[in-house]
C-alpha cells in the first residue's frame, strides 16, 4: 500500500514541530536540529519538514511504497505517461536510504516515487548529478523552479 508524501519547508523548525504535532495529534516519528517526519496511518501520510529549502512552502510531493514492486508500478506508470523521469535509483538523503525517481507535473511540482530500505544519521550521503543534488528534488523542465509558494490568505484552496 502507498502511502502520501509531503515536504515542506518551514522557517521555525520548534515552532512548526508544536503545531503539527497538535494538528496530527501525534508528535513526529524523527526529529533532527533540520527536520521532522510523521509516519500517520490515519490518513496514511508520510508528512516531513525542514529547514534546509530557500523558502518556506511545499518543496515535493510523492508517493512512499511498501516494496519494490509497488515503485516499479510507479516508475512504469510515469513512462507511460511520457513523463520526464529523472532514476535517481539508490540513494542515502533525508535520514533515510531510498530507491527513487522523480517526475516533475506540467506546472514544475516535483513528486517523489521511493521505497525506503532503511534509516541514516545524517541527512545526505547520496552523489550529486547535474540535474539533481542529493535530497532535492530535479530541476523542472525549462529551468522552472519545482517549489511552489504558499497561497496568500485570501486563496480559498
Amino acid at each position: 500500500m502507498k502511502r502520501f508524501h509531503v515536504h515542506l519547508h518551514v522557517d521555525d523548525l520548534a515552532r512548526s514541530i508544536g503545531f503539527y504535532s497538535k494538528l496530527f495529534a501525534a508528535e513526529p516519528t524523527r526529529v533532527e536540529s533540520d527536520y521532522a517526519k510523521w509516519m500517520l496511518d490515519d490518513p496514511r501520510i508520510n508528512f516531513a519538514i525542514s529547514t534546509r529549502g530557500t523558502a518556506a512552502g511545499i518543496d515535493h510531493l510523492g508517493f512512499q511504497t511498501d516494496d519494490a514492486a509497488e515503485l516499479a508500478e510507479l516508475k512504469q506508470r510515469a513512462e507511460s505517461a511520457d513523463m520526464a523521469l529523472f532514476d535517481e535509483g539508490a540513494t542515502s538523503c533525508c535520514y533515510a536510504r531510498s530507491e527513487k525517481h522523480w517526475v516533475t507535473d506540467p506546472q514544475g511540482i516535483a513528486w517523489e516515487h521511493f521505497h525506503t530500505l532503511g534509516d541514516i544519521p545524517v541527512f545526505g550521503e547520496s552523489k550529486k548529478t547535474e540535474t539533481a543534488a542529493a535530497c532535492c528534488p530535479p530541476a523542472a523542465p525549462r529551468g522552472k523552479p519545482v517549489a511552489i509558494a504558499v497561497k496568500p490568505q485570501s486563496s480559498c484552496c
